[in-house]
């Protein structure tokens, strides 16, 4: 197993980008996939595409994101590739409903966007998970679902 103690950078810094295209022309670089609920963690076990068994070690003000870097030498790079984000569009019915809906996902701390009236939410778990909380305002016809992934 690989520990990877830290991010050592991002795919756009500059240094970093040029020995990533040396080592892309090697077949050189590995990637490990990642959900995005994944980020919020600081340990966690992976397995990059090139088989390499990873344990990754964050500090407390670190959190990882589409280009993290986590090891770069002169023989290999591993970096991290986020698994697309999906998200739940919801329409609220009015306006008294947009802020009952609003209130609603606030106090289960889901990640939202707005979009005009329609609000966004991330999907980061099981789909049904949302749903299921979901399923009385529906009922009560305060909002409806968009399926938006």
């Amino acid at each position: 197993m690989l520990k990877l103690e830290g991010i050592v950078g991002h795919v756009d810094d500059s240094a970093i980008a040029a020995k990533l295209h040396h080592l892309r022309h090697h077949g050189a670089v590995e990637y490990v996939l990642l959900a995005p609920a994944d980020t919020q963690r600081k340990r966690l076990r992976v397995i990059s595409d090139a088989g390499t068994d990873c344990a990754i070690i964050l500090a407390r003000d670190e959190r990882l994101e589409d280009g993290s870097v986590l090891l770069i030498d002169d023989q290999r790079a591993i970096v991290v590739r986020l698994d697309e984000l999906r998200w739940l569009l919801l329409e609220p019915t009015d306006l008294a409903a947009a802020l009952e809906l609003g209130y609603f996902v606030g106090n289960l701390h889901w990640r939202v966007k707005f979009d005009g009236s329609q609000i966004k939410v991330a999907i980061e778990n099981d789909e049904a998970f949302y749903r299921e909380r979901l399923a009385p305002m529906i009922e009560r016809r305060l909002a409806r679902i968009i399926d938006e992934h």
